[in-house]
């Protein structure tokens, strides 16, 4: 794809944002819902394809195009980018390289071209990061199964026609027990549980997704029996880098807010953006968001290289995801009283900016992750020194 072309893409995904769902997205922030005529609009530009291959409805982006493309929206609305970023992760990660190709032209390919949308069952009750530890089983029934168990926080079930999850057949055997599935919405002993009046993330229908003896045939098989764990974590730094670009975009969304109202807000005869109080909260707060949209395109570019990055989703989600809370906590300060209101955005960011600092790992998850992932590399450094 030449430059013009990805800056016509950025460009589309701007206008769209400002004009389309700017004017909106205070109103069904409250509402808690996403307007559907908004998800149409964007399946209609495409923009939910993603890093899915078009042989599969998808646009087959780069991962550093990709991160743009999603920082983009959520300048306006990171919900959104949510959405975009599902059929290319959490959702349709795992069907493009485990799925039979039935499965892929049943689910993927209205996926990625925005006709229908997933969940992703993993976080359950009692275990959220440790994966393994799941609850959710499943036994054998002839050549079917049936799941019994429950997963919580899981997104879209308002809108979702299927859901990726995960269940063991032996809890003892841990990741080896773990075994995907597809399960349709609309399956018997499927019901969903919303939660209400969350922090943030409220446009977003998340919640309760209850399996209680749920049937399925053969054809609901993602992968191989025992493999589940793998399936849950090809979606894990294409999901990682989505967090990343959101946040920046977030952030990038409390320094626009504070810029303009800097200009418009007079305290002592002058605009309070003169005064070297908010000119530091300013440029710290650029400079911050800067250096974290650069950690995002390095972490895209480590993607496309075809490496897992592990170390490098990682950083570009803790990193981001305390800028954008940093950001959004001095833009309340700027903001004063009016940052309490959901007449400006910043609010909304504020209450957002959290949440990001829990989803897809909590920071103190992914510090240990790169901790141990470098001291891991250190280790074997030494160990080939000591050889040679």
């Amino acid at each position: 794809m030449s430059d013009a072309e990805r800056d016509a893409m950025l460009r589309l995904v701007r206008d769209f944002a400002q004009r389309e769902v700017a004017p909106r997205v205070r109103e069904y922030d409250a509402e808690e819902r996403l307007p559907r005529d908004i998800l149409d609009a964007m399946a209609r530009l495409d923009l939910f394809g993603g890093l899915v291959p078009e042989r599969w409805g998808g646009s087959g982006l780069d991962h550093v195009l990709y991160g743009e493309l999603i920082e983009e929206i959520s300048r306006v609305d990171h919900c959104l980018g949510v959405l975009m970023s599902m059929p290319s992760a959490l959702v349709g990660a795992g069907l493009l390289r485990y799925g039979t190709d039935e499965q892929r032209k049943q689910w993927l390919e209205p996926l990625a071209s925005g006709r229908i949308f997933g969940g992703a069952g993993v976080t359950e009750p009692q275990s959220g990061s440790d994966v393994a530890g799941m609850e959710t089983t499943y036994v054998r029934d002839g050549d079917g199964f049936v799941v019994n168990g429950a997963k919580t926080w899981i997104s879209n079930l308002d809108i979702a026609s299927f859901f990726v999850t995960f269940a063991s057949r032996d809890r003892s055997l841990r990741h080896a027990g773990i075994t995907a599935f597809v399960i349709p919405r609309d399956t018997p002993g499927v019901s969903v549980h919303p939660f209400k009046n969350k922090l943030g993330f409220r446009p977003i229908c998340t919640g309760e997704l209850v399996l209680d003896n749920v049937r399925l045939g053969p054809e609901a098989l993602l992968g191989e029996e025992g493999s589940g764990f793998e399936v849950a974590m090809t979606a894990v730094e294409k999901g990682r880098l989505s967090v990343a670009a959101r946040a920046v975009g977030g952030a990038q969304l409390c320094l626009d807010a504070c810029i303009a109202y800097a200009d418009e807000r007079v305290v002592g005869g002058s605009p309070i953006g003169s005064y070297q109080q908010i000119q530091k909260k300013i440029s710290d707060m650029a400079t911050e968001i800067q250096a974290a949209r650069l950690l995002v395109g390095h972490c895209a570019r480590t993607l496309d290289s075809g490496t897992r990055g592990r170390v490098e989703t990682s950083m570009a989600k803790m990193y981001a995801s305390d800028v954008f809370q940093r950001a959004a906590t001095e833009a309340v300060q700027i903001h004063g009283a009016y940052g309490v209101s959901d007449e400006f955005p910043v609010a909304r960011a504020y209450r957002d900016a959290k949440v990001f600092q829990i989803v897809e790992g909590t920071n103190e998850i992914h510090r240990v992750v790169i901790a141990r992932e470098l001291l891991r590399s250190a280790g074997r450094t030494a160990r080939v020194r000591g050889a040679a």
